[in-house]
């Protein structure tokens, strides 16, 4: 089956162990979500610096498990560094969430 995120990915940073790939997207589901929600609050309130933070934090993780959103995390980093208004974005942002609630999901079929 087709998912969001890539199990490959996943399955060669864990040198196939597949306890340690539990462990690894159990991880990523506690500490994703509330960086997300916290991503879309700094943007709601323009604060362009935490944005970056919690951005510029999630890439890593969402690098290892292969999901392509990086254009759309490069882009919120640029737009921190800029003066234009949080509406240039969102397009952005809605993407990032849209995919990352089905990454998500199919972490929770997948190992829990």
């Amino acid at each position: 089956m087709e998912r969001s995120y890539s199990k490959e990915s996943l399955n060669e940073i864990a040198g196939g162990d597949e306890d340690f790939m539990e462990i690894v997207a159990n991880t990523f589901l506690e500490e994703i979500p509330p960086d997300l929600a916290a991503l879309q609050e700094a943007i709601a309130n323009d604060n362009k610096e935490l944005a970056y933070q919690f951005a510029h934090k999630m890439k890593p993780n969402l690098e290892m498990f292969g999901i392509d959103v990086q254009k759309d995390v490069a882009a919120i980093e640029n737009w921190t560094k800029t003066s234009k208004s949080n509406s240039t974005i969102e397009g952005n942002i809605d993407r990032l969430v849209e995919v990352l609630q089905i990454v998500f999901k199919e972490l929770q079929e997948d190992y829990q």
